[in-house]
């Protein structure tokens, strides 16, 4: 389904927030598709489940969240990407996407891993904030030894200190030696974890750049969260990149 010789484009809105947003989305995604003649993945989480605070919003659930995620397959025909949390969501979601996310806190969950790997979906397993590129190669073990060779590694930063994130783009090319595709999540890695009282803040003007120095390393995949308005978004806001300045950043990678 995806071509090995062409970068990966991950976009989407943080959180399923309401349907006329991930429309909104992804028509823009079509449209950056057709013009740039890219491989470009929608992504949004039915449920984030790592919030700073119990009040902060969660979004819509499993089964509404997978309902809507499929309209916007059958509509706009774009590969489908969400993230999961616990091992029996695999099943759940492997009907309607086409990669499964696991998120970084997780990444060494081994049941997480075996049930996202038998679902035979590709499995894009984020890098923990206090992980080694060097230490990603036994998550992708749990998921090649359980059956399936169909494995990504997402870089998003390692934590400096309190609040802070900084990035090591040597961990880059060291991933690559452990599977062929590695993506730099360009939205995650510039947070400001739990910084915004009992939120995550960010450093949302940084994007482009870190886009770049990870093309500089190797990265033949991008994440960007993307919302319409991210002053309003009600997840990653601070992170988030305006869904207008998507083109100019993906056309700097080409």
């Amino acid at each position: 389904m995806f071509d090995p010789d062409k970068p990966i484009f991950i976009a989407g809105p943080c959180a399923i927030e309401q349907m006329e947003i991930l429309e909104q989305v992804a028509t823009e995604l079509v449209r950056l598709r057709k013009a740039l003649d890219i491989q470009i993945v929608f992504k949004s989480s039915f449920d984030k489940a790592n919030r700073t605070s119990i009040a902060s919003y969660r979004g819509v659930g499993l089964k509404q969240g997978m309902q809507m995620l499929a309209a916007i397959k059958e509509r706009y025909h774009l590969p489908i990407t969400t993230d999961i949390h616990e091992p029996f969501q695999a099943g759940e979601v492997a009907g309607v996407v086409d990669v499964i996310q696991i998120p970084a806190f997780l990444c060494r969950q081994t049941d997480l891993l075996v049930a996202a790997a038998r679902t035979g979906r590709v499995v894009n397993i984020k890098k923990a904030q206090f992980l080694s590129g060097e230490d990603m190669k036994y998550p992708v073990g749990k998921v090649v030894e359980s059956g399936n060779p169909h494995v990504w590694l997402t870089e998003r930063g390692n934590s400096f200190g309190y609040n802070n994130l900084v990035v090591d783009f040597r961990n880059i090319p060291t991933m690559l030696r452990h599977t062929p595709r590695v993506i730099m999540d360009c939205t995650h890695s510039v947070q400001r974890p739990g910084s915004g009282n009992g939120v995550t803040g960010g450093d949302r003007e940084f994007i482009p750049a870190m886009a770049l120095a990870a093309k500089a390393f190797g990265a033949n995949g991008f994440f960007f969260e993307v919302h319409p308005d991210p002053d309003k978004a009600l997840s990653d806001g601070p992170n988030t990149l305006r869904l207008d300045q998507l083109e100019t950043v993906i056309r700097s990678l080409l």
